[in-house]
């Protein structure tokens, strides 16, 4: 209920004249409607309270205090009696005792008002009926979704859609999806929810390929926060679950999320959905054993992902040309993949529904977490173009290719065994090198802290287990950010560039790690850090998680480019939020740095950091 304003100025009001503070006139509101509501007529208030009695009927009136619910009443009385003996400086043992008994009644009213919303149960007045409802749902089936929680579920699905991801219900039934998409529009949340609905509706098995099994797990979770909205908790991986639209007889529905190392997922059927397909190493095979996976005409397949180069093995399939190979002229067919002819979505010449939605798309189907403008400042018009409007990138000028960087990618939940990354100690005592790439500007753009193991023995494998991009911070932050990661591991080198705005942090990090390595970079650096992350990249000796596109893109960004004097060869990167300066790029070639061209691993000296 609203407490107005009194705008009355009146004498009567006190000394001051005019508006009373608002504390005063909430005060005079609650006390009136207090003595209305304990019997008093307004002709009484208004004489008691030294108030106009046009105001006090204002109130009654307009507040309807004469409509009051009894429970609104009775919380009120208490509430005015609690407060009086709570504020008696010399209470008596009676006191205390109806202080007690007030506390009692205003817990009942609060169970009784509970009780009277829309959603009120008898468990509300009772907690023991509240206890026994839970052991009753205990014994329910498990991950089992009734015919009404299912209903519930297309209606909340169907209410939160933006325009495009509708497009994408629309077509569910289509064989086969590809839909190229911005960054961050809710491919994967929308595609959670859609393949849950599928499942309950129609039995059909659900299977998700990601880029790794975490980012598998991603599908998972979006989909236990969705069946928990209607009450249903889901629980196990793979999920089995249960529907009363689908015939009990029938064998378990199962949901299955796995990495794209899963090679051996020939025994799954069902629909599958593989998210960043473009992002993937080994396409070409990984996609037999996922078609595969929906070889039955029932079973349905889609294909959803951010661009990323001309070069990937997926690219001939998006244009078409995959399945022009081997056949004859007549045979081959055109597809119009331009942004223009794919806009609204469209089942192509070789039956296969295809659709872009850029960002600028996904604003105008109802999206509004963006601010475009906003993100065309804070990216470089290359990145925009790719990671926002969906356009791919030529890495032909990049001092780094793609099939090269992608062959890197590993499953670090299922590969490295011997990483508990939120653990206190996520490699235990073994020895990590780490690599710091500073800001370019006191004003803040992109910095990059990146921790690795090294190889066991010389020519093995480099491990990138953790990385940090830091943005807008000062000195002394981005010194307290360093000290705090490394303080997680037994660091044996630090590399860290010290030219320019970075010398400010390297000399606050020697005052903890003193035997950390400056790097300051000239031409001659440049080329032999570059040439040795060549070396590492194209012969496989360094590996990270497939989830982590940011590195592929840091490293892509690289390109070659000639002095402004002199027409030397350098290497340069376009500056973006996204990959800043390559900033992760440059701290793992820190790394490299002190590994010897031949791949003979140098000798750390052990600094133990202390994280406090």
């Amino acid at each position: 209920m609203a407490e107005p304003d009194i705008i009355t100025p009146s004498p009567q009001f006190g000394e001051s004249e005019g508006k009373p503070p608002e504390e005063t006139r909430s005060e005079l509101y609650r006390h009136a409607r207090s003595l209305f509501w304990r019997g008093w007529r307004v002709t009484q208030i208004a004489e008691e309270m030294r108030l106009p009695r046009t105001t006090v009927q204002s109130w009654c009136d307009r507040d309807k205090w004469r409509d009051a619910d009894p429970i609104r009443v009775m919380e009120d009385s208490v509430e005015v009696r609690f407060c009086a003996l709570v504020a008696k400086e010399a209470k008596t043992g009676g006191d205390f005792k109806e202080i007690d008994l007030l506390g009692r009644q205003m817990e009942k009213m609060a169970r009784i008002r509970r009780f009277s919303e829309p959603d009120g149960h008898e468990g509300h007045l009772n907690p023991k009926v509240s206890e026994r409802a839970k052991k009753a749902r205990s014994k329910q089936k498990k991950n089992h979704f009734t015919a009404e929680q299912v209903e519930r579920l297309i209606e909340i699905f169907e209410e939160e859609n933006f325009e495009y991801q509708e497009t994408w219900w629309r077509n569910v039934s289509r064989r086969t999806r590809m839909i190229l998409k911005s960054r961050q529009i809710g491919a994967t949340f929308y595609f959670a929810r859609e393949a849950l609905i599928q499942a309950v509706t129609t039995g059909h098995n659900q299977i998700f390929l990601s880029a790794s099994k975490n980012q598998a797990r991603i599908f998972r979770t979006y989909m236990q926060k969705f069946a928990a909205r209607v009450g249903v908790k889901l629980e196990g991986d793979p999920m089995n679950v249960t529907s009363e639209l689908v015939d009990e007889g029938a064998t378990l529905i199962e949901l299955h999320f796995l990495g794209t190392n899963a090679r051996t997922a020939q025994g799954y059927h069902g629909d599958f959905y593989f998210d960043e397909f473009f992002w993937t190493f080994g396409f070409e095979q990984l996609n037999k054993v996922a078609s595969g996976m929906a070889m039955q005409k029932k079973y349905r397949r889609t294909y959803f992902s951010t661009p990323s180069t001309v070069a990937h093995e997926a690219h001939p399939y998006w244009t078409g040309e995959r399945r022009n190979r081997n056949r004859k002229k007549a045979d081959r067919i055109t597809i119009d993949t331009r942004h223009a002819a794919l806009k609204d979505g469209r089942l192509c010449e070789d039956k296969v529904w295809r659709q872009i939605v850029t960002i600028e798309d996904a604003e105008a189907g109802g999206c509004d977490l963006f601010d475009i403008d906003e993100l065309r400042d804070e990216y470089a018009p290359d990145e925009f173009a790719n990671l926002l409007l969906c356009q791919f990138v030529d890495d032909s000028k990049s001092a780094f290719r793609f099939n090269d960087l992608i062959r890197c990618n590993a499953d670090s939940y299922v590969d490295w065994d011997d990483f508990v990354p939120h653990a206190r100690r996520p490699v235990g005592d073994r020895a990590v090198w780490a690599g710091y790439d500073p800001q370019e500007s006191e004003e803040g753009d992109n910095a990059a802290l990146v921790v690795a193991l090294p190889p066991d023995a010389p020519g093995g494998k480099f491990r990138i287990i953790e990385k940090q991009q830091l943005r807008g911070l000062d000195f002394q932050q981005q010194d307290a950010l360093i000290k705090a990661v490394l303080g997680k591991y037994n660091v044996t080198y630090f590399g860290i560039d010290a030219t320019g705005v970075g010398a400010g942090v390297f000399q606050l990090v020697r005052k903890w790690f003193p035997r950390a390595t400056k790097i300051e970079y000239s031409l001659e650096t440049k080329h032999r850090m570059v040439m040795k992350a060549q070396n590492v990249i194209r012969t496989g000796r360094v590996e990270w998680d497939m989830g982590a596109t940011e590195i592929v893109a840091s490293f892509l960004s690289i390109k070659k480019a000639l002095t402004p004097k002199g027409g030397q060869v350098t290497f340069r990167a376009d500056r973006s939020r996204e990959t800043g300066h390559a900033d992760l790029a440059w701290a793992i070639m820190h790394i490299f740095d002190n590994e010897p061209l031949d791949g003979t691993s140098r000798q750390g000296t052990t600094i133990l950091i202390s994280g406090d």
